[in-house]
């Protein structure tokens, strides 16, 4: 069983699918690890501390050159796949819905496409959950990005010249990313308000000593969306939580957004009104940027001002953390492919009825076989 590490060719990507951890961990369960060279230079990782781990390392072609499996974080484009073998996996955050003809060409290929991204959120695949780790970072990242920005301290501090007030901050969307968010900022001493459209959502804001921003008298989800994920509200429900922000958010210094809805653009939070009614000086972190904003304004890759505001718009923030991303991916993937590992096989092997290999599987047999996808 030979798996192929692959350098990520994605413009600003800076993690890398596997460690000298999870590799030492994949050849202890009999597998051949290849490494293309240089893959984990931009998270730190020397292609001496793979070999140390018992990798081989390579050109890609040599790496890919029999693999049975393919890691990677970002798929990889199909036409740098020369020479792949028949029926190899390809498992890496594939972002199948705004991929779909890369996706195409894996199943052209004639490999077996694992989307990780689509790992159902269910207990024995939290340890599996790239969405989850990743944002984690990408919450934290978040409030640096602010802070760093913010042209002022973010806890109170009581000096014989005179009192500094607490940075206010605003998170809105509290998932994996925004409960992050809002305990780094707590940590960082500032004054932490949060929303979301999902009721459940108020205790875990209270429960890390935050203010919860809700709409009463328009009733919201109760619980959680499709996967853990909120979904499209009522009109009546956009409305009333306009109304809402438009008052709070005049008030803050830092606003971090992180609403996304998978398979859609990201939900409108921030109208461009709201963000003159900031002061002059505040910053806004869009999370979603890149599935479309939650701000009005955002632009993908920059930071811009616009009414003396800083839009903050990152690409790809759990990369800007690159050692720490990369160790968290590579032991989401490890725990993965280490769960359906058949020792007789030598390999993993994914039953047709299990719900995880029904959730992430992409392509099998030069076809196109996820429901959600096809649904789209």
């Amino acid at each position: 069983m030979k798996i192929a590490v692959l350098k990520e060719l994605a413009a600003g990507e800076r993690r890398v699918s596997a460690t000298p951890e999870t590799v030492k961990k994949f050849t202890g369960l009999g597998a051949e690890v290849a490494v293309e060279t240089g893959a984990g230079a931009s998270a730190s990782i020397s292609d001496d501390a793979y070999a140390a781990a018992g990798a081989t390392l390579g050109p890609r072609a040599q790496v890919i050159a029999g693999a049975d499996m393919l890691l990677g974080v970002q798929g990889p484009d199909p036409a740098s796949l020369a020479g792949l073998k028949q029926g190899a996996w390809i498992v890496a955050g594939l972002n199948p819905f705004g991929e779909r003809a890369r996706v195409d060409g894996y199943a052209a290929l004639g490999a077996e496409a694992l989307a990780m991204e689509f790992m159902p959120r269910i207990t024995r695949a939290q340890s599996m959950d790239i969405l989850s780790s990743q944002s984690n970072l990408a919450g934290y990242k978040a409030v640096l990005d602010a802070a760093a920005e913010y042209g002022r301290a973010f806890p109170m501090m009581m000096t014989a010249a005179g009192t500094v007030s607490a940075a206010r901050v605003f998170v809105m969307g509290v998932g994996v990313a925004g409960l992050q968010a809002i305990a780094t900022a707590r940590r960082l001493g500032a004054q932490v308000s949060a929303t979301d459209v999902r009721a459940a959502t108020k205790e875990q804001i209270l429960s890390l000593g935050a203010k919860p921003i809700f709409v009463e008298q328009v009733k919201g989800i109760e619980g959680e969306g499709t996967g853990g994920y909120a979904t499209e509200m009522s009109d009546e429900y956009k409305a009333a939580q306009a109304e809402l922000v438009s008052s709070h958010i005049a008030k803050q210094d830092i606003v971090i957004t992180t609403a996304l809805i998978p398979g859609r653009a990201a939900p409108r939070l921030i109208s461009d009104a709201q963000v003159a009614s900031m002061r002059p000086g505040s910053v806004i972190v869009d999370l979603a940027v890149e599935q479309g904003g939650n701000v009005e304004g955002a632009v993908a890759g920059e930071i811009v001002e616009k009414h003396g505001v800083k839009i903050v718009g990152h690409r790809n923030v759990p990369s800007r953390l690159a050692a720490d991303a990369s160790a968290l991916f590579a032991r989401n993937l490890f725990n993965f492919l280490s769960a359906f590992w058949d020792k007789d096989a030598g390999r993993p092997v994914l039953p047709d009825d299990d719900e995880i290999a029904q959730a992430i599987r992409l392509t099998r047999g030069g076809q196109v076989v996820n429901a959600r996808l096809l649904a789209q």
